[in-house]
């Protein structure tokens, strides 16, 4: 999916404001989904080495990996819902007749 959505031209009609560059005018939907979709993956390995990290005996504290485990999680699942949405609303405009 992501080897996919690299391959999309880089001017999309659609475009959305970038929500951590207040500066920039606006990103393509390309951007703001590969961005967001790095940012998962970030939040992804942070909870992964916090759980090694306290499974090895390191200086961690157990609320904050809990914590970092939950977010992940919660990122992981909204972006599979976007995702949903994504495709449900590609079929809608797929089924549409000419």
């Amino acid at each position: 999916m992501i080897s996919s959505i690299s391959s999309l031209p880089s001017s999309l009609p659609l475009s959305a404001a970038g929500a951590n560059k207040p500066n920039a005018a606006q990103d393509s939907f390309k951007d703001y989904l590969l961005d967001s979709i790095q940012q998962v993956n970030s939040m992804q390995q942070d909870a992964d080495s916090a759980v090694e990290k306290l499974m090895t005996g390191g200086d961690v504290n157990p609320a904050e990996v809990l914590t970092a485990v939950q977010k992940a999680d919660l990122a992981f699942k909204m972006m599979i819902q976007v995702r949903n949405k994504l495709v449900a609303a590609y079929e809608e405009v797929q089924a549409i007749r000419v």
